[in-house]
């Protein structure tokens, strides 16, 4: 079958329709709603390891990226971000290279600008990579110099400080050319994703990867889409600080929701676009549609505006995840399967019939399909992800996170405390011990000394308790 994977970069679970609504209020998706109709819906999915780059090559490559061995990146072309910012490692085969391998026309239409960085190497295997330029830092257009006008628009003085005063004019400098709707990052992504079905319709088979930066901050969109859910006032306010939310006034705080939902709703327009083309060249009876999204992003969220793996919430780990089988199995019905980021790549390669020799290859991700198939639910019972020197843990009564030294534990009783109010770790530290002993048995190797370092050095949050983890591999 043809398969394709759409990733919507910082899309949160709860801001599609079908898996409920945000602190802030429902965010209109109905297209995607109407997607999930005619899929499997998953409620139970996490990433491997994070933000923007580990994911993707955990998805790409089914390996882990945590605990981050030969992740301490220093590369010409790029800021120095968290362990794992980096290229994919060149003995890794990667999903599109399998694929193309045996038979499939492979492409990559993305906006995702730090996959096409120098020593980026994410395109590799693909017959044709495509990259959408104008996001965040992405160096698209270099003048003219933005007006103090300008700046003042789109940055509030109550946030604006030297740092966020030049990405606030890369950002202008990149946005200023968008006049109409189609001009927008999204709407290019799906709209050359149409192009690239319709210019390979003599493909016997083929994998379209199809990348979308949105709904990632800077939150810029048409009137029309922010003014769905706000027309309370005239400023304005795109980014992310990754600050308090008592930065904000109320109306800013209310604008950046809106203006965050507004490019959701846009991105699930355009991804309308795409559905609904596929269904007239006649794809979707012989495609498989894999939706899913890296991470999400707090947005006013227990008073934080941004992300972090420490402490980590479900508002930024807790994915959506959406397969339409052309078989028509799973259709409407939903799965409490506990699967990551890199059991995606096995699952593609077992709806390609694909040869591989996962085992071989060292894959640590698994095709969870059979499970479906025989509602076989003893998959996962727990999910692993790594940030940095920050280590989450979950399982079906757990929500564990700490440094990766043990030390600053945060834990919540998913099935007492949804809302993950109170951590209670200091009361279970048998359980603490536990759930990080799980965490350093999946880390294979051990954590590397210099996220040891790092976590060293982190503050610890206020909220944890004042004791350590402890296994005897630390």
């Amino acid at each position: 079958m043809n398969i394709i994977l759409v990733v919507f970069d910082s899309l949160r679970k709860d801001c599609i329709g079908v898996y409920g609504k945000p602190l802030w209020g429902e965010v209109k998706t109905p297209n995607l709603d109407r997607f999930a109709s005619e899929s499997l819906l998953f409620t139970n999915a996490y990433p491997e390891s994070l933000p923007t780059l580990p994911s993707r090559r955990a998805i790409y490559t089914g390996k882990r990226v945590f605990p981050f061995h030969n992740a301490n990146f220093r590369l010409k072309g790029d800021f120095v971000s968290t362990a794992g910012w980096g290229p994919i490692p060149e003995q890794d085969d990667t999903l599109s290279e399998i694929l193309s391998a045996n038979g499939y026309r492979t492409g990559l239409i993305s906006s995702l600008y730090h996959q096409f960085k120098p020593s980026k190497n994410y395109w590799r295997g693909f017959d044709q990579w495509t990259f959408v330029r104008g996001k965040e830092w992405d160096p698209y257009k270099s003048g003219p110099e933005p007006s103090e006008e300008e700046i003042n628009y789109y940055l509030p003085e109550e946030i604006g400080i030297p740092g966020r005063v030049e990405f606030i004019k890369k950002v202008i400098r990149n946005i200023r050319s968008l006049k109409n709707e189609e001009d927008y990052p999204v709407a290019q992504v799906m709209s050359k994703s149409v192009k690239w079905l319709e210019e390979n319709r003599d493909a016997e088979k083929f994998f379209l990867m199809i990348e979308s930066f949105d709904p990632h901050e800077p939150w810029n969109v048409p009137p029309n889409y922010r003014e769905m859910y706000d027309t309370s006032t005239k400023r304005e306010q795109i980014i992310s600080g990754y600050f308090s939310a008592d930065n904000l006034p109320g109306d800013l705080l209310k604008r950046t929701q809106a203006n965050y939902s507004g490019l959701v709703t846009m991105c699930d327009r355009w991804f309308g676009h795409l559905y609904e083309s596929m269904g007239k060249m006649g794809l979707l009876d012989n495609t498989a549609i894999v939706v899913t999204s890296d991470h999400g992003h707090s947005m006013g969220d227990k008073n934080f505006v941004g992300k972090t793996g420490y402490p980590s919430a479900p508002n930024v780990y807790d994915i959506p995840l959406l397969i339409r089988h052309p078989s028509g199995f799973g259709t409407g019905k939903t799965s409490g399967l506990m699967v990551q980021h890199h059991d995606l790549f096995p699952l593609l390669l077992g709806f390609s019939g694909a040869e591989y020799d996962l085992k071989a290859k060292g894959i640590e991700g698994r095709d969870f399909w059979g499970n479906v198939l025989n509602n076989d639910t003893s998959f996962r019972d727990h999910a692993t992800v790594g940030w940095g020197p920050c280590i989450t843990v979950i399982d079906e009564n757990w929500w564990f996170n700490c440094l990766a030294n043990g030390k600053g534990p945060l834990l919540y009783n998913r099935k007492k405390d949804a809302g993950m109010e109170k951590n209670v770790a200091a009361e279970n530290r048998d359980v603490v011990d536990r759930l990080f002993s799980i965490a350093l048995k999946d880390a294979k190797d051990g954590i590397p000394g210099y996220l040891k370092e790092q976590a060293d050095r982190a503050e610890i949050i206020p909220g944890c308790s004042p004791i350590a983890a402890k296994a005897s591999q630390i």
